[in-house]
């Protein structure tokens, strides 16, 4: 089966087919570093993630490359810096970490490549240079904006008349533009404000400019996808593709749009005002993150996802499931060379986590009824292998089951209860040995006696 993914730009499932299958290049926008990361944040990491994961299966590890940016100059980055009375660099190498960390927890691999902004501003100059060398930019007042009447067919990957895209744009108005549409591609900087030397003053880039050049940098000046948010269509990607085309060449960039669908919390907007505002690192101290990555996945990238708390225990327990389906194959060990065929169709499918995930449990169905060795080994193997496909089931069943949240008991503190209970029982003070039973099960630890001695997991 071959890979079919949607193509925002021609608004068809269209097959995938790689500028070069030895080189085969992706491009994610990436998190502005100004603050912890929130869960709509989180959604384009997962789904890249696995895209990526099937690529490199279909390709080879050492012919894809992903390329993932990281904004750290940005307006929004200079106010919180001020607000929270710490130098810019600070802030951004600190939220920086906590993005990274936040990823990994949810088991979502670092890209190949992580540029940021800062590292590109020459060749955000350059680009900007070109661009007015074309006549498809101006300077005014200290501003570069790109001229989007110069570009007959902007607002291709959008499908925007130019009404809607002004309207929708929140475009601000400014008397030295010359269309209320064009947009900014360098801006004065005052004394306060991070900037650098440039042919029309001390300042800093657009926003727009940052990814059209990191993406050049790293994937030249056309390659196979680009990746990001549905909220990022328009501006942000339309005004790319009118900077890159413009600068290098119709029909140069990006070959194949993914786009994945909005997050919405309980039912609404996520919204610090409607208090449903919830981070990643929040939602870590509530749940493994292996069962916020897989309530991720629940639904199509494309559609839209409403993150619940009823979700999240659903997909923990959904993986106390699969966790004990595995464990019940410790005796065997995985058959070689066997893949979980039916969630790689789902996944070649458009990356369809839904389906993937209805034939990941049907092998765990298989699994809990399974005596004969050489089945239990091949059902061990497709279960590992759709693990890998989703980046689930990255942990031992044993260390599954004694994960548990950060403000449960301790292992050291669970195995000396177990020790205590086991003397207890010795001395027939089956009293004592019920009541540790009882209070750790309260607190979330279920015990399992058997021929081996004792067992424990987290409920």
């Amino acid at each position: 089966m071959k890979l079919h993914l949607y193509n925002t730009a021609t608004r068809q499932k269209e097959e995938f087919v790689p500028i070069d299958p030895k080189n085969v290049g992706m491009y994610v926008c990436g998190p502005t570093v100004y603050d912890f990361a929130h869960i709509g944040n989180a959604r384009p990491v997962v789904i890249f993630d696995v895209l990526v994961r099937l690529l490199r299966s279909i390709y080879g590890t050492d012919h894809v490359t992903y390329v993932r940016n990281i904004t750290d100059v940005e307006d929004k980055i200079i106010e919180a810096a001020a607000r929270n009375c710490e130098t810019i660099d600070d802030l951004t190498s600190r939220t920086t970490k906590a993005y990274h960390d936040d990823m990994a927890a949810l088991g979502a691999a670092m890209p190949d490549r992580e540029p940021h902004a800062t590292q590109h501003i020459d060749g955000m100059i350059d680009m900007i240079n070109t661009l007015i060398e074309k006549g498809h930019a101006y300077e005014a007042e200290g501003h570069v904006l790109f001229d989007v009447q110069s570009m007959p067919d902007y607002g291709k990957l959008s499908g925007r008349n130019r009404d809607d895209m002004i309207a929708g744009a929140r475009v601000e108005v400014a008397p030295y533009k010359k269309d209320p549409a064009d947009f900014v591609l360098w801006k004065p900087s005052t004394d306060d404000m991070p900037g650098w030397d440039s042919p029309w003053g001390r300042g800093r880039p657009g926003w727009h400019i940052e990814c059209s050049v990191m993406s050049k940098a790293e994937l030249g000046d056309t390659f196979d996808i680009h990746g990001g948010g549905r909220d990022l269509i328009f501006p942000h990607h339309e005004n790319e593709v009118a900077q890159s085309c413009c600068a290098n060449g119709p029909d140069t960039f990006a070959k194949y749009w993914v786009h994945n669908g909005f997050l919405t919390v309980e039912g609404d907007k996520m919204s610090k005002s409607l208090g449903n505002f919830r981070t990643v690192r929040e939602l870590l101290e509530e749940a493994p993150g292996e069962a916020l990555r897989l309530n991720m996945l629940t639904a199509h990238y494309r559609q839209p996802l409403d993150w619940t708390s009823d979700g999240v225990k659903q997909s923990k327990t959904n993986l106390d499931r699969l966790y004990t389906a595995l464990q019940k194959l410790d005796d065997v060990d995985p058959a070689a060379d066997i893949v979980a065929e039916d969630v790689r169709d789902a996944l070649m499918d458009d990356l369809n986590t839904p389906k993937a995930l209805t034939a990941l449990y049907a092998l765990a169905s298989q699994a809990n009824k399974a005596t004969d060795a050489s089945e239990k080994a091949v059902l061990k193997a497709k279960l590992l292998s759709a693990g890998d496909q989703l980046g689930l089931l990255q942990l031992s069943p044993e260390d599954w089951f004694k994960g548990g949240s950060s403000d449960g008991l301790d292992e050291a503190t669970i195995e000396s209860l177990i020790a205590e209970r086991l003397e207890a029982r010795a001395n027939k003070d089956f009293a004592r040995s019920d009541e540790i039973r009882d209070d750790l099960k309260a607190q979330g630890v279920i015990l399992e006696d058997g021929p081996g001695g004792t067992t424990w997991k987290r409920a």
